[in-house]
């Protein structure tokens, strides 16, 4: 596996719905076997940037490759080599565990479809006694191991993973996640959307979009930096009446309570050291820290929000 080949290169991708710009000239570059993270709010533009580059929407405007495959031309070509994941669980619920696999492999024509339905079934750890249990009377959980066992039976060199967690207790999501990076370590690349901090923090890299407008992209750390969002941590027992008296004040963009810590954060360094003087007392420290990617989310958020007011 060469990690330096780009599995998606796109440029400048738009997409307009009734003449409204949904996304607006998206550029994003994912290398081979990489766990690429996508952020954004509820109708940032994600779900159809993904779409967008394995094929499902033809972009308005721009160009670009996935899986060496021009996104404009060869979309069907990039739909065979790619795992696709909804949000909503989109298999069969009245199938069986064993039909909605084979019914997958049949449609992608999969070799040895028999042997390999079973290695799926085997490899979700879910017992062959149970493989004619209907899929919708699984749990949360289990739906989301078989939705990804269909998304890569067959394959694929390429999986898009649209926010696949949502409503999954804590133990399935890290079991989810180790399976990822299980597939990341055989040379399959990842494009996931997800809303949950922890879970961006296991990419190797992330994007962040809002309003059809990349904002940034790059490490996490790159990312954070990005943000140039200063953040101090608060000790005090009257944590939430000071929260109601900082949120008042226009040096602090964000106040959150965590307990009785608050985590107060501004784009301002100076003018947040001469607001805090006030309030620097024996029963409540002030410790500087590094914003967090939760900080730095909300902060690109709002910013957008005002924006586009």
């Amino acid at each position: 596996m060469n990690s330096d080949i780009l599995a998606i290169d796109v440029k400048d991708v738009t997409k307009r719905f009734y003449g409204k710009e949904v996304v607006s000239k998206v550029s994003l570059q994912v290398k081979t076997g990489e766990v690429y993270g996508f952020l954004g709010p509820n109708g940032s533009g994600k779900t159809t940037t993904i779409r967008m580059i394995c094929g499902l929407l033809r972009a308005d405007e721009g160009s670009g490759s996935c899986l060496g495959y021009d996104i404009l031309t060869q979309s069907e070509l990039i739909k065979n080599q790619v795992g696709y994941m909804t949000q909503k669980f989109s298999l069969y619920e009245d199938l069986t565990i064993y039909e909605n696999l084979d019914f997958v492999a049949r449609m992608y024509q999969v070799k040895d479809r028999q042997r390999r339905v079973q290695e799926s079934i085997d490899h979700l750890g879910i017992g062959r006694e149970r493989q004619k249990q209907l899929a919708g009377t699984l749990s949360g959980g289990w739906k989301q191991r078989l939705a990804l066992a269909a998304a890569t039976i067959h394959d694929p060199k390429l999986l898009l993973l649209d926010e696949p967690t949502a409503g999954v207790d804590p133990k399935a999501r890290r079991d989810f996640w180790d399976e990822i990076h299980r597939l990341s370590g055989l040379g399959i690349t990842t494009l996931v959307s997800t809303h949950y901090m922890d879970e961006a923090e296991r990419c190797h890299r992330l994007a962040y979009i809002a309003y059809g407008h990349l904002l940034t992209y790059g490490t996490i750390d790159e990312v954070i930096a990005s943000a140039k969002l200063f953040t101090w941590e608060v000790h005090t027992e009257a944590s939430s009446q000071l929260a109601v008296e900082l949120r008042t004040l226009p040096a602090f963009s964000q106040v959150t309570l965590f307990g009785r810590t608050l985590h107060v954060s501004g784009s301002n360094r100076d003018a947040m050291i001469t607001a805090m003087q006030p309030y620097q007392t024996p029963t409540c420290e002030w410790q500087e820290m590094n914003p967090s990617l939760e900080d730095v989310f909300i902060h690109f958020m709002r910013s957008q929000e005002d924006n586009f007011a």
